[in-house]
């Protein structure tokens, strides 16, 4: 769902990370693997950066034949879903919090990338948009 492509480069000696779809997150790393490690912590708050600014989150392109793609962690997904699903619905932080009868601050963490939300507030979020929680193992 939120599998971005990303671009590769090599920069003076290390990889420079890019995504078209989110210009605001750009990082290196001096191999291959360590730069798309990187990748997902850049992605991760690119993306924040669109929840910060209550703007829809970008469209994911699809990606060129044997580009990489990037994924946020499985927890910044199920956030990234709600978040995505109340932007869709019209849904305010402050209709959500009193949908949930949760004060702001615990809205307001639901949607940081970096707290470590509990599945449950993620799921009792979804219901309220009218929305469930799967996860999968592929």
């Amino acid at each position: 769902m939120f599998d971005y492509p990303v671009t590769l480069m090599p920069d003076d000696g290390t990889i420079l990370v890019t995504f078209a779809d989110v210009p605001e997150a750009i990082t290196f790393g001096n191999d291959e693997e360590e730069a798309l490690l990187n990748a997902i912590d850049a992605l991760e708050t690119g993306l924040s950066f669109y929840i910060d600014d209550k703007k829809p989150l970008p469209a994911v392109s699809l990606p060129a034949p044997g580009q990489k793609t990037v994924c946020p962690s499985p927890l910044e997904c199920a956030k990234l879903g709600i978040y995505q699903e109340m932007t869709a619905q019209g849904v305010k932080k402050s209709e959500l919090a009193r949908r949930l009868g949760w004060h702001m601050p615990q809205v307001d963490r639901l949607f940081d990338l970096r707290h470590a939300s509990k599945l449950n507030q993620i799921e009792a979020a979804a219901n309220v948009l009218g929305k469930h929680l799967q996860v999968q193992i592929a």
